[in-house]
């Protein structure tokens, strides 16, 4: 007999209700906003109750450079969690949620892995609680208000040639990687060069992983630069005061969202910035209210230690006012193999 698949295991789950998970960690049902019977979001409300807690202990996971097919950092994650709870702790995860273009491309799902996952795992490789949906409204709305604001008479004095803003779609689409807009007459405004990014490589999603609360969302989202004048300024999203409206479009996707694991242990898993462009930890909010509400947090960052560790340590860590007590290092031999230049096909 061979040995089930991820999904299988996972559709065999035997989850708890969310509110009984949430109970686990004193949460009431006014705390939980639920999505059907096995998800929630986190209020805000819930979270200020707990600001005058101390900290647990955080633990990050990282890697040796890994493989194209990925380490098992998250894997490790969720064992780690779910045996230090085995064990008597009071632990909780802490990980990103998945982008749906890794998903359908080669790497697959971000909920870890054989009976060391985060369920509902389908729900959380495809649309989830919609926060990446809500960052792609965010964005594309910037994205308009800039050439709705050339077309009104261009205030802000924008040099076309140099608007810094893309736009962003949460695939990989690589027809769309450069593109001409606004082509089609005076109605459609001034042609010129853009081109789509993935949605997980959105600044939006940075900051929103970065941001303490709404108000430190809005100023973060203001600061952004999104063109520069022909004397080389910087235009920035508030002079077009697009950062209000964005902010009001991701008010429901700054709050944490807890689900389980497979043997029913909390975890919050809250945005999904890329390491290779932005820090690719989970966002402060979650990994700062679950520092509250358990002694051990298990978290993770993307990439190897040189990439994604160091951004966790050197950037959120840095603004979030955190500190890890303690890091694993995923080693595997089949990365240690790649690394030291043995040919793809021969991993193993």
């Amino acid at each position: 007999m061979g040995y089930k698949t991820d999904i299988e295991i996972a559709r065999e789950a035997n989850k708890q209700p969310i509110m009984e998970i949430g109970a686990k960690l004193g949460m009431e049902p006014k705390d939980l906003l639920p999505y059907g019977h096995d998800k929630a979001k986190v209020s805000q409300e819930f979270i200020n109750s707990v600001q005058g807690r101390e900290d647990g202990k955080l633990i990050l996971v990282t890697a040796i450079n890994p493989t194209p097919a990925g380490e098992g950092k998250t894997t490790t994650t969720v064992g780690l969690g779910d045996g230090l709870n085995k064990i008597g702790k009071n632990a909780m995860i802490c990980i990103r949620e998945a982008s749906l273009g890794p998903n359908f491309g080669m790497k697959g799902g971000a909920a870890g892995g054989g009976y060391a996952q985060v369920v509902p795992m389908e729900e959380m490789n495809l649309h989830f609680t919609g926060d990446f949906h809500a960052i792609t409204s965010a964005h594309s709305l910037l994205s308009a208000m800039i050439d709705n604001h050339i077309y009104w008479g261009n205030e802000a004095g924008i040099d076309t040639r140099r608007v810094a803003w893309r736009r962003v779609v949460d695939m990989n689409d690589r027809a769309l990687r450069q593109i001409t807009a606004s082509l089609g007459g005076v109605s459609n405004g001034f042609p010129r060069e853009t081109g789509f990014d993935i949605t997980v490589a959105s600044e939006v999603m940075a900051i929103l992983c970065l941001a303490t609360d709404l108000q430190d969302l809005e100023k973060r989202l203001g600061d952004i630069i999104v063109a520069y004048r022909r004397d080389k300024s910087p235009v920035f999203c508030r002079d077009i005061k697009a950062s209000g409206a964005m902010t009001v479009l991701l008010k429901d996707a700054m709050q944490p969202n807890l689900v389980q694991t497979l043997e029913n242990n909390p975890a919050f898993v809250h945005g999904g910035p890329f390491a290779n462009i932005a820090h690719g930890c989970n966002s402060v909010i979650a990994t700062k209210t679950a520092l509250k509400i358990a002694d051990y947090v298990v978290t993770e960052a993307g990439f190897g230690a040189d990439l994604g560790a160091e951004k966790f340590m050197n950037i959120k860590c840095r603004k979030a006012g955190i500190a890890p007590s303690a890091v694993v290092l995923v080693a595997t031999v089949r990365a240690m193999k790649m690394n030291g230049g043995v040919a793809k096909a021969d991993l193993g």
